[in-house]
């Protein structure tokens, strides 16, 4: 027999039929479980409406199905593509409608029951996440349907269970009426991607359950109440409770909080399970206008996270959410926004045991209906809001118990509307112990905070004052900023600037980077794939790619910033002469967990170290701690004291030592290197020479200096556009990268105007210019030397209407040979003019090819900053002043045509930039341009270095 399903159900805006009401999630009880991950048969159809006679009959034969693994999204697989959109629906807008081209997946699995599982046949099946919906049946018998792909389901079928040979089936379509709800900009990747269980549910387990621990600061008690929908006994033997469910006890209790996530272990029982509980304190609150927790305000330093695996999409296992929550522990984030949907319950779990505040954002986001002025929004149309009140009330029943979760977001935007406004009324309703967030509505009139997106530092600064203007009630509210700093390739930049004015203002609560990890796919060839990489025929490109990870999770120099514009201790000299000021910046936790180690360094090179005895401030003290005296016969030199913050004992999330905080005093200043103009240019065959430099006599061309050849060295304006040069196509007027192209920046002409032999010295008059435009830069090279050394003076001045900044300003040449490169300054990794707090001064070197930033879609990296000296290639280079040092073995313009990492191709000579300066970063691919002050403008500048022959041109790295 052959049956064609009905897919009305696909449609269909209600939530689906047949799945039990929602409930608390949690790990493990002493009950039996069943995990049913693994292989599944699987069938791709091209349309939803495929036979379904191995369903819905007995005599299926699956026999010639492909495999799938479950968790898992089957486009990633080998079946199909996927589609990677920021807003737009990736199919026509006609709601509740999706198309009849609607990939389906039927899945198989069939399994036997455990020898040991209970006879008395109460189970549920659960499904943790499927998208975009599923239609499920057991042993040949329909189970139901849903909808809401990042939430839980939940069926019963005791009644159909057999001992052996158990028939699942589950049909999974690409697009539903669903998937109008879930244009969360990253990758539709359909599939059954989160875990797939069988639960007994003996007579008499637990159903629901709610665990109430609240704390009061000022008698520093908690007061614990579970309520149960089955009578039974909470104890917490640490605490010496033992209560029945419904009766409140307080007891005295260390409270909960991200930077102190004390928890205690506890169990429910009742009369047919034993069900684990971790509990954590803490009351959460708006007060004064401010969000507190246990009595005092927060300061969200986070990210959101959408979930992410290279290979494995968003089917995550424990030991990547683990992965990923050290990784924040380690880099000081304490707060995650879990955008745009409620994460694996694992997840959760981790950081009420690690300790991270969470946002829990709702699986909803409707942005594409942004092209039609909102028109037809499903959030402010009736019909939707059963789907949209399930949606919240299986994110808040599910995640209710964690510690962790201090806010419930609503959804992403979504636009404004009734079924928002049932939703917040629900969910107040019935969790009254957390806050309310969204950021769409701009009157807040469902929210318990004012939030924003990628508002630019002066309007953060207008909001800090109460300036703001608005309506009354959004002054009266904590900000936060839910998104900012777009860490879409090389930046973000500004995040000291931010940070600055959330700790100047108390209603500045903080904010949330957008994003964790880059969502790059892995792919053989292009290394790692993105929008239109896999033929859609509407993509976003790269935008997909826009976190403070690379895929493989490594972090990228924008982490490595934050942690340390974010870190929780301060060492400044703000104080008298010889002494430092350490500020604790914890909102919580006191300075006892940390050790304060010094050194003090000379042009890099430690001379002495010890450590400073830092009083365990509490949260938000300071103190002027004294310096030992600088060490008696230390050498002449620039010298540094450091200090570094680590932790005194390993924790669950870090070893001993680990570096949470540091700074650097300056002592005394560099010594400006100064060539006294002794040698003569001595004309020769065709050549000049002048100390260790050769010329072209005729061009003023540098030709060799000492046994390094140097070709091509001029003065260069150019840098391959990073996503943020290249901005957001919303922003047009501040796209730095079209307006430079439109210039010609990136194609400027070298005029030679003179080649002057004087007594001291060789100078070289060009112009350097676009094509098609009348303004250039005059342009003037003045070599001297002692004989030992050369020494090159730049002298610039702009001629012609300079409206916008110079991308970087300095010379580039090309070396023959040079892989070890050792230099003196900022470091170790890459920094430009607003992305610089993470650079220490100190002695480096790495190889040319480690210095590149692997960024998914190739741009200008891996600058140096604050360079005194460099070596590599057989060169020794001075600055004056310190100067921006990038080398690699392709050119810029190679580096600014390439789309994929996989399309450079290293060359014979490794290309070095000497920078006087590098035009600021900023995150304007979709935040603020940079600040005009990190402007590199067009003005006359000046410029010096000095070249010398190095005893070694260096081939290996050894650390």
């Amino acid at each position: 027999m052959s049956l064609r399903t009905t897919t009305a159900y696909v449609e269909d805006v209600s939530p689906g039929s047949g799945a039990l009401p929602p409930r608390a999630w949690y790990a493990s009880s002493d009950a039996r479980s069943l995990s049913l991950n693994g292989n599944w048969r699987f069938r791709l159809s091209d349309t939803a409406d495929a036979e379904d006679d191995s369903f819905a009959a007995r005599g299926y034969d699956a026999g010639d199905w492909a495999q799938v693994t479950v968790p898992g999204h089957w486009v990633l697989q080998g079946h199909g593509s996927p589609v990677y959109t920021n807003h737009l629906y990736p199919f026509p807008v006609d709601p509740p409608r999706v198309p009849t081209e609607n990939p389906t997946g039927d899945h198989l699995r069939v399994f036997d029951l455990p020898a040991d599982w209970p006879e008395d046949g109460a189970a549920v099946l659960r499904f943790d996440g499927v998208e975009s919906c599923a239609r499920i049946w057991l042993n040949g018998t329909e189970l139901g349907e849903f909808k809401g792909s990042r939430l839980p389901h939940e069926f019963t079928v005791g009644h159909l269970l057999k001992t052996v040979g158990n028939v699942l089936a589950v049909r999974v379509h690409q697009w539903s009426a669903g998937s109008y709800l879930e244009d969360q900009d990253q990758w539709w990747l359909p599939g059954i991607f989160r875990d797939v269980t069988l639960l007994h549910r003996p007579a008499g387990s637990v159903r629901d359950f709610f665990v109430h621990a609240s704390y009061d600061h000022l008698s520093g008690t908690g007061t614990l109440r579970v309520d149960s929908d089955v009578a039974g006994r909470v104890t917490v033997p640490e605490l010496g409770v033992d209560v029945a469910t419904g009766e409140p006890v307080t007891v005295p209790v260390e409270p909960w909080t991200a930077e102190t996530p004390r928890l205690y272990d506890g169990v429910l029982a009742t009369g047919g399970e034993r069900v684990p509980l971790r509990i954590g304190f803490r009351t959460v609150e708006l007060s004064d206008g401010l969000i507190k927790v246990n009595g005092r305000p927060l300061l969200f330093k986070g990210v959101n996270r959408h979930e992410w695996h290279p290979r494995r999409g968003r089917a995550l296992d424990l030991a990547t959410m683990r992965e990923d929550v050290l990784l924040m522990k380690r880099h000081n984030i304490n707060a995650v926004r879990t955008s745009h949907y409620p994460p694996h319950p694992a997840f959760l779990d981790l950081c009420d045991e690690y300790g991270l505040w969470v946002i829990d954002e709702c699986d909803l986001e409707t942005h594409g209906f942004t092209e039609q002025g909102w028109r037809d929004n499903p959030v402010d149309d009736d019909r939707w809001t059963p789907a949209l009140l399930d949606r919240a009330a299986r994110m808040v029943e599910r995640d209710k118990n964690h510690p962790s979760v201090v806010i419930w977001s609503l959804g992403n935007e979504a636009g404004t509307g009734r079924g928002l406004t049932a939703m917040a009324e629900w969910i107040h309703g019935r969790d009254g112990s957390r806050l309310v967030h969204y950021e769409g509505d701009p009157n807040c009139r469902d929210t318990d905070v004012y939030s924003r997106m990628y508002a630019r530092h002066a309007e953060v600064e207008r909001i800090g004052r109460g300036l703001d203007g608005g309506p009354h009630r959004r002054r009266e509210l904590p900000f936060i900023l839910c998104e900012y700093a777009h860490a879409m390739g090389n930046g973000p930049g500004g995040l000291a600037d931010y940070q600055r004015l959330f700790e100047a203002h108390d209603r500045l609560q903080g904010g949330f980077v957008w994003e964790w990890i880059d969502h790059g796919i892995a792919h053989p060839e292009l290394g790692y794939a993105y929008g239109g990489d896999f033929g859609e025929e509407l993509h976003d490109g790269n935008f997909v790619c826009d976190g403070l990870l690379f895929p493989d999770r490594r972090p990228s120099p924008g982490l490595v910033e934050y942690k340390k514009v974010i870190e929780p201790v301060t060492v400044t000299a703000d104080g008298p002469a010889g002494t430092v000021r350490i500020t604790n910046r914890y909102d919580f936790a006191d300075l006892s967990a940390l050790a304060f180690p010094w050194s003090y360094e000379v042009e890099g090179e430690t001379v002495d170290r010890g450590t400073l005895p830092v009083p365990a401030l509490a949260p938000g003290e300071s103190a002027e701690v004294e310096l030992p005296a600088a060490p008696a016969g230390a050498p002449a030199g620039e010298a540094h004291w450091t200090i570094r913050a680590v932790l005194a004992s390993g924790t669950s999330w870090a070893p001993r030592d680990h570096v949470v905080a540091w700074g650097q005093i300056p002592v005394s200043a560099r010594r400006v290197p100064y060539v006294a103009a002794t040698a003569r240019p001595a004309p020769g065959d065709g050549v000049i020479t002048l100390g260790p430099a050769v010329f072209d006599a005729r061009t003023g061309a540098l030709r060799r200096i000492g046994e390094a050849a140097v070709t091509g060295l001029r003065l260069d304006v150019w840098r391959a556009t990073t996503d943020n040069d290249d901005g957001a196509a919303w922003q047009s007027d501040l796209r730095y990268g079209l307006l430079w192209r439109k210039l010609g920046l990136h194609r400027m002409r070298h005029r030679l105007d003179a080649v002057e032999v004087g007594e001291d010295a060789l100078t070289v008059r060009t112009r350097v210019a676009p094509a098609a435009r009348e303004l250039g830069l005059s342009t003037v090279y003045r070599w001297t030397s002692d004989a030992d050394r050369v020494r090159l003076t730049v002298s610039t001045v702009p001629d012609g209407d300079w409206s916008v900044p110079l991308p970087r300003l300095g010379i580039r040449f090309g070396l023959s040979a040079a892989d070890l490169v050792q230099w003196y300054g900022g470091g170790p990794g890459e920094a430009y003019p607003d992305t610089r707090a993470a650079s220490a001064v100190g002695r480096w070197q790495s190889t040319v090819d480690d210095l590149q930033t692997p960024y998914v879609r190739p741009q200008e990296n891996g600058a140096r900053i604050d360079v005194r000296w460099a070596e590599l290639g057989g060169l020794r280079i001075e600055g004056d002043p310190a100067f921006h040092l990038t080398a690699r073995r392709w050119t810029t313009e190679q580096l600014d045509a390439a789309a994929h990492r996989s399309d450079l191709v290293p060359g014979d000579t490794v290309w070095v930039n000497l920078d006087h300066g590098q035009h600021g970063i900023g995150s304007q691919s979709c935040g603020p341009a940079p600040l005009p002050r990190y402007h590199l403008r067009a003005e006359p500048a000046e410029f010096s270095f000095v070249f010398s022959p190095s005893a070694a041109t260096g081939t290996t790295a050894t650390g």
